[in-house]
């Protein structure tokens, strides 16, 4: 258990402020403690916990993007528009679209970043209002409702009548969810690429000295936030029943700040996805109760910002440096 906690001291400590924090609103909210909430929770985060596997292997790689949530509402018109032309198409086609146009968009930021060497955040900025300059004026900002039924219609996985007459339930995006991170854990622990991912990351001229192809890394990462982003858009599009050009505007800032907080180092080599799922379900949570006890939306982007600076100044000092001397001092006394 010593070792666990020494090996995984992120995840340990983002279960430990978890608990608090759940302990601290149980008390101070009426309905936070309760299964329905956990289940809406649950079913609410499934699109950020998407998002935010797909940016873990960007900044294990030592990139960072903040392109993908309105690549995703891209995404989400082009599949829409792609679903209209081919007849309506169904679940398989519609991720196949949806997945490619993802895969094409972050293929995008590779090239600019791999080719044109330019700094990944500087890219991601670009290709960000890029991405949302060119939706909003072929959109002219209009949403889309007409989807094809089978996109529309609300899959319940799993669903239980509480005593009180309420229902909980599981959906469909949990599932698509728990898919897509056991492909993120499989890719990034499971695999030679996964391993390079980090090797890369942790020291790219060593890597490269190595004999790792580095247009690859760059290509695979960005593709696989691309695929995550695609995924995601669309779940989105299935959760909300329509397309809205500006949904997902603002959400990158949320999933970058829960996956840094997950353990991701901004500067590569580092990251779990366990701790990217604690991380996402922290703010979920926060944000959860905070509304729940009537606290102002802007007070909750402010707490969003803390937790930025927190995440990176902990990322920079290493949670692991300070269990060393912890030890040492409890073994002295």
């Amino acid at each position: 258990m010593h070792s666990f906690a020494r090996t995984h001291a992120t995840e340990v400590a983002l279960i430990a402020v978890i608990a608090v924090i759940c302990t601290v609103l149980s008390f101070a909210t009426t309905n936070f403690f309760s299964i329905g909430n956990a289940f809406d929770l649950l079913n609410t985060s499934s699109v950020n916990i998407i998002f935010a596997v797909g940016l873990l292997v960007v900044l294990i790689a030592g990139g960072i993007d903040i392109s993908f949530a309105v690549a995703a509402s891209v995404v989400q018109y082009g599949t829409a528009i792609a679903l209209g032309w081919i007849g309506g198409g169904g679940w398989v086609s519609g991720l196949v679209i949806a997945g490619s146009i993802g895969i094409c968009l972050g293929a995008v930021n590779a090239l600019l970043i791999h080719r044109f060497r330019i700094i990944s955040i500087v890219a991601t900025i670009s290709t960000f209002n890029i991405y949302f300059g060119l939706l909003m004026f072929f959109t002219k900002g209009v949403s889309i409702y007409d989807l094809p039924e089978w996109l529309t219609d609300r899959v319940v996985l799993f669903e239980h009548e509480m005593a009180d007459g309420s229902w909980i339930e599981i959906t469909l995006p949990v599932l698509v969810m728990v898919l897509c991170v056991i492909a993120t854990w499989v890719l990034i622990t499971r695999t030679t690429t996964g391993r390079q991912l980090y090797a890369f990351g942790d020291n790219p001229e060593g890597a490269r000295r190595f004999g790792i192809n580095i247009g690859a890394m760059q290509f695979i990462a960005f593709g696989w936030l691309g695929l995550m982003a695609g995924i995601g858009g669309l779940v989105q599009a299935h959760y909300a029943q329509e397309v809205v050009p500006n949904a997902l505007y603002g959400r990158e800032l949320d999933v970058l700040a829960a996956v840094v907080l997950g353990g991701a180092r901004l500067g590569g080599g580092k990251g779990s996805v366990l701790g990217c799922v604690l991380g996402v379900l922290l703010i979920a949570i926060t944000q959860n109760g905070l509304n729940l006890m009537g606290v102002s939306p802007f007070a909750f982007k402010m707490i969003v910002g803390a937790i930025i600076l927190i995440a990176i100044t902990l990322s920079n000092t290493s949670i692991e440096r300070l269990l060393p001397f912890v030890t040492q001092k409890g073994a002295r006394r």
